[in-house]
């Protein structure tokens, strides 16, 4: 089929995307935010009632005592807390079957998630998967969550998913590599808090990789062609919040403040997503994740630039409205001026919280299959500015061979 009538298709089923995400409820978890706002999460969980609840977190946070508070404070109350730490970093489906085992091993009746993107998206498939319905395999795509599923409560450590609020999650599969999404509104938390104090000691690269996850989110979400008049101030809010921020947290990471305002940009950037969708970023980033275990931040933030570069053209007054936002030019220049100001502006952060350009374990070799399986995740599931084709898609993705 030549491309052009693929291109039709696939703008076809992003219009038919938008229509059906209109419809479809998706619930805003109640949002606690400021310093000590986890400990007020634990207090909700206390009034509602639970009794056994299963933390999902890494076994460095458990280790360094940062869910202590959290824990004691739910223990002092009569809940039984058990503890699953055996979240890594881009989650397989054999560290969900494990979370999952220990939810039914301890009967539990909520979950809390205290970490970053990854052990908050383990959390979300162990809560959905608990009825035993369907296995967390069958799960993945969209709306396919059936029975029972347990409340999910989130204490985001990091400041870059959003997937405290967002619609789905992601698991890789060890042995193929690929990326598998469960998107279903039923994986949003009851409640999040987004509480700084505890994103403080944050180590500066994963300062720099989740904010630039954020602002990957949040500018994917604004060029979006189906985004809403809701989106669009989420997103633009996300991006001037990243742009005022992101530099301070990653220089001075005890200042309160800056810590803040990105912890609530990229909840801001994820509300802008669930129902904007992302983009090519994430479709090449994915597959970066599913080869060679790059962090998902890292690997937005080196694939942002090039696709910016390569979606230009189509989106020259989306990216002209981020530049004046963020007051990098007037609004009396020309679209294309200040759209290149802009992905300019972008690189120039990344360059000063030391975001490398290219990725170090990337092989020449796998870069044909890395490129089909990104265009079969975008094409089928983001509403993209400008659609590439696998020659295009290689020849982008070589750009970042180290």
């Amino acid at each position: 089929m030549p491309f052009g009538v693929q291109v039709f298709f696939y703008r076809l089923l992003m219009k038919s995307m938008k229509l059906l995400l209109k419809v479809v409820p998706q619930p805003k978890p109640t949002l606690y935010c400021g310093e000590g706002s986890s400990l007020q999460l634990a207090g909700n969980m206390i009034q509602f009632g639970y009794q056994r609840v299963l933390i999902v977190t890494d076994k460095m946070l458990h280790e360094m005592g940062l869910l202590d508070p959290v824990k004691e404070k739910l223990t002092a109350a009569g809940v039984d807390v058990s503890v699953y730490d055996g979240v890594e970093p881009n989650p397989t489906f054999d560290q969900v079957y494990a979370g999952l085992k220990m939810a039914r091993d301890n009967s539990c009746d909520a979950i809390l998630c205290f970490g970053g993107g990854s052990s908050i998206d383990a959390a979300k498939v162990i809560a959905v998967a608990i009825s035993g319905a369907k296995t967390p395999e069958e799960l993945t795509g969209f709306f396919k969550v059936k029975g029972q599923v347990l409340p999910l409560f989130a204490v985001p450590t990091t400041a870059g998913t959003g997937s405290e609020v967002s619609v789905g999650a992601v698991i890789s599969d060890p042995v193929t590599h690929q990326k598998a999404i469960v998107a279903d509104p039923k994986t949003i938390p009851v409640a999040a808090a987004l509480d700084p104090k505890i994103m403080l000691g944050l180590p500066a690269p994963i300062t720099a990789a989740t904010g630039m996850d954020a602002l990957t989110h949040a500018i994917e979400a604004y060029i979006s062609v189906i985004p809403t008049e809701e989106t669009d101030k989420y997103a633009m809010a996300s991006v001037k919040l990243i742009f005022a921020n992101l530099l301070e947290a990653y220089n001075n990471g005890s200042n309160m403040e800056a810590r803040e305002g990105m912890a609530i940009a990229s909840t801001y950037a994820a509300f802008a997503f669930n129902k904007a969708m992302l983009g090519y970023v994430h479709g090449i980033a994915h597959q970066f994740s599913g080869h060679y275990n790059t962090p998902h931040g890292l690997a937005n933030a080196i694939v942002l630039p090039h696709i910016l570069d390569y979606s230009k053209s189509a989106c020259a007054n989306r990216l002209a409205e981020l530049a004046v936002a963020v007051k990098l030019g007037d609004a009396s220049e020309p679209d294309a001026v200040l759209a290149q100001k802009f992905i300019d502006a972008v690189r120039g952060i990344s360059k000063d919280i030391a975001i490398p350009t290219t990725l170090e374990a990337l092989q020449s070799a796998d870069i044909p299959a890395i490129a089909e399986a990104a265009l079969k995740e975008s094409h089928t599931t983001y509403a993209v500015p400008r659609y590439m084709n696998q020659a295009q898609c290689e020849s982008l993705v070589r750009k970042m061979v180290a």
